[in-house]
Order: C-alpha cells, then sequence, then structure tokens
C-alpha cells in the first residue's frame, strides 16, 4: 500500500493583482482523496474580498487540468474555525474525483453564495444542538442533561439505577435517507445512549467510578458550546466537565463533532475528542481492563444485520483499521451501514474491536487490554475517530480501507491537539 497521499502537498500563491487567481496544488499520488471525496483543508493567503467571500459562502475552487485542457466544476469553500491567522487562512473542501496525482485548483469568487448549506444550531426548547443538511436532519448532540421521566416505568427495578440523567452524546443519528440509525433510552441497558464517549472504571483518589453506565461520575455541560456552519460542513464544539457524584470536576474534556455536506450516497462525520484532568490524576480502564469501554454505538434495531470488523496484522505498515455495521433500518428503502474508521495518532492504536450484535452495538476500545490510562493535570489526551454514513449493502473492504488511508492524510481537517 503505497503512502505517497501523504506527501508531496504543495501550495503556490499569486499576487491578488495577478493575471491569474491563487493556486493551490495537491498531490493526491494514490487518488485516495478525490475516490473518497474526503475533506482536505490547506492554509492560504486570502484577500480580504476572498476571505469576506469565504465567510459569505461565495469562495469555491475551480480545478483546471493542463493535460486534457479543461476546467471542471467548481467546488465549494469554507473557512476552517482552527489555524487561521491575521495573515493566512484554512481552508477546507470535499476533493472532487479525479486523476491520481498532482491536481491544480484555482481560487475564485462568486456572486451568490451556495445553493444549501450544513448548519449547526442550538434547539432553543430543548438546549441540544442540531446539524442539518439541505435542511435534512443530520443529528441531535444532546449537550443538556435528559431526565429519564416515565421512562423509567418501562425498566425492570433492579436496572433502575442505570436510568440516569445523562448528556454529552449523539442521539438520533440518521441515514442518509432520514432513516434514525441510534438508540436511546433502551429497557435492556438503559444507560445505553446512542453514540457516546465513555469508561466503565474511572478512577479517582482511590475511588471507581462508571461514567458508561452513569454511576458516580457524569459529563455535565459548561455552557460553552460554539457551532458552525457552512456549505462544506457544520460543526458542533462543546465543553463538558466529567463531575464526580455530579459535584467535584475532576477531567476538562473538548468534544468537536463535524459532519460534512453528504455527496450523492455518502457523508463523512468527524470526531475529535479531548480529556484533561484537572486537579489530580484520573485513571481510564475497560471493563475489568479487558472488555468494553471508549467510543460507544449503541444502534437501532437493524434487519439483516451484518457487522464486520477489520485490523491488519501487526507486521503490516500501516495497520488498516475499520469496522462495519449494515442492515435495514427502520422502514428505509434500502439498506445502510456506518463504517468507524480509527486515527492511527491515537494513542494505543489500533484499538481492538468489541461488539455485541444482539444489541446492535460495536467499538473501537481504548485503552490497550490490561492497562489504564492515566489523565495528568496539563496533558491531554486526544482521540480521532471518523464515522462513515453510506447508503447500500456492505462496502467492500478496499473501499472501507480507502476512507481508512484517505482519513489518515496530513491534510485532513484536525482541530484538537494534544499538550
Amino acid at each position: 500500500m503505497s503512502m505517497g497521499l501523504f506527501r508531496g502537498f504543495g501550495l503556490s500563491l499569486l499576487s491578488a493583482a495577478a493575471a491569474f487567481a491563487a493556486e493551490v496544488v495537491v498531490e493526491d499520488v494514490d487518488g485516495v482523496l478525490g475516490t473518497t471525496r474526503s475533506p482536505v483543508t490547506a492554509t492560504v493567503k486570502l484577500s480580504r474580498s476572498e476571505r469576506r467571500a469565504a465567510v459569505e459562502g461565495r469562495l469555491q475552487l475551480r480545478e483546471f487540468s493542463p493535460a486534457v485542457s479543461s476546467v471542471k466544476a467548481a467546488v465549494p469553500v469554507q473557512l476552517f474555525p482552527a489555524g487561521a491567522t491575521r495573515v493566512s487562512a484554512r481552508i477546507c473542501w470535499l476533493m472532487p474525483p479525479g486523476l491520481p496525482g498532482k491536481r491544480t485548483f484555482k481560487l475564485q469568487t462568486i456572486p451568490g453564495g451556495a445553493d444549501s448549506n450544513v448548519v449547526a444550531g442550538r434547539d432553543a426548547p430543548s438546549g441540544q444542538f442540531d446539524i442539518t443538511d439541505a435542511g435534512k436532519p443530520v443529528l441531535r448532540y444532546n449537550y443538556a442533561p435528559i431526565e429519564p421521566g416515565d421512562f423509567i416505568t418501562n425498566v425492570a427495578p433492579a436496572n433502575r439505577i442505570y436510568a440516569r440523567a445523562r448528556s454529552d452524546y449523539i442521539h438520533p443519528l440518521f441515514g442518509l435517507d432520514g432513516e434514525t440509525l441510534t438508540k436511546d433510552w433502551s429497557k435492556d441497558h438503559p444507560h445505553h445512549r446512542g453514540i457516546y464517549w465513555a469508561w466503565p472504571e474511572v478512577d479517582w483518589r482511590g475511588q471507581r467510578g462508571d461514567l458508561h453506565a452513569l454511576q458516580q461520575v457524569f459529563a455535565r455541560p459548561t455552557g460553552k458550546c460554539v457551532v458552525t456552519s457552512g456549505p462544506v460542513f457544520a460543526q458542533i464544539e462543546a465543553e463538558n466537565v466529567w463531575k464526580w457524584e455530579d459535584t467535584e470536576p475532576v477531567v476538562h474534556e473538548r468534544a468537536i463533532l463535524r459532519a460534512y455536506r453528504a455527496t450523492g450516497d455518502d457523508r463523512l462525520l468527524d470526531l475529535e475528542f479531548q480529556f484533561t484532568a484537572l486537579n489530580d490524576p484520573v485513571l481510564l480502564a475497560r471493563r475489568g481492563t479487558l472488555h468494553y469501554g471508549g467510543l460507544n454505538l449503541r444502534l437501532a434495531s437493524v434487519k439483516d444485520q451484518e457487522i464486520i470488523t477489520h485490523t491488519d496484522a501487526t507486521n503490516v505498515t500501516p495497520r488498516v483499521a475499520w469496522a462495519e455495521l449494515s442492515g435495514k433500518f427502520g422502514e428505509a428503502p434500502q439498506p445502510s451501514g456506518i463504517v468507524v474508521l480509527q486515527h492511527s495518532a491515537n494513542p494505543d492504536y489500533p484499538g481492538e474491536w468489541v461488539q455485541f450484535p444482539n444489541l446492535n452495538w460495536m467499538q473501537p476500545t481504548f485503552p490497550a487490554s490490561g492497562t489504564r490510562y492515566e489523565l495528568k493535570p496539563g496533558v491531554s489526551l486526544v482521540l480521532r475517530f471518523r464515522l462513515w454514513l453510506r447508503r447500500g449493502a456492505h462496502a467492500g473492504a478496499e473501499n472501507c480501507a480507502a476512507q481508512w488511508r484517505a482519513y489518515q492524510s496530513p491534510l485532513a481537517p484536525t482541530s484538537l491537539s494534544a499538550h
């Protein structure tokens, strides 16, 4: 497997007064960025009018191919909210399909904005945050705590301890045809909550809590939640604090959820998490240090469900790690699937795959089996994942590997870093 696509990114800018628009040159050696239509970023110098056009959704990149003397359709550009300075700006776009190798794009502005936007916003009545794409729902991020209410009567008395107020999770997540892909408030495991990031063993000052099952330690919102919308992606950046017994702050958390506009039968969703102990070290571990813990996906009931997991052998470089759950969700007219991609920069990469097919549940685990990861004050743990939402039956191993490779590119958008 060639890693050439990770190298050779070039950027050349000409003066705004020159005869030609500024150029962005991407070396897509294997063609995987275009094949997967993945999001990429570049740092460029923008004139004042170009920056204003970007803010208004009027900035585009048009590809020019000297080999065939043709100009291809333009693609929308959006300012990326991380990494910009007064002098330069970071732009993001979805790579259009094209031939492998050197690809040249030129910036241009248009009179009107994009036909449709991906929008993130707060739902005032509930206090939650929603993302839509061209007016269609993509996901809801439950930021404000949700109480069990009358649901608790559906839970066996022995399990009611787990039907606790929860927040800081995604539900519902929608497929390309509007089908609900996730499940919340299940009778069998009332603490399962859509897509959530939590550990069953959280140790602090000699005590053990369970962020996964909502015991002793809870993720609570601070009220600082910033949204970004545009023609390429919408983003929710939320701040939470883990509170011991819902009172003592022990961990600071930043969660970034970035949904890109759909491209035909596909949508990509990037998840970035940063965790930092506040005053004393905090230890994270899987159940018994051997089982589940990390990014959890409790999905809705699905007909003809199939779960496939893949991790390359230890002697393969780079090691590709992906998993897919597919089937027919709800009343959707056709099957759909969710592919989970692990980022190779995650500590203890690759995490082992755990699945419970009877619960429509799967995850990439963290930390490594038999270990406890120590969160230290002033030192952040960063974990990154990408979800590939798609129509149709199985994507196929080759396509999943291509998506993983594109996700590892240094051109891929990232906001958080460990420190």
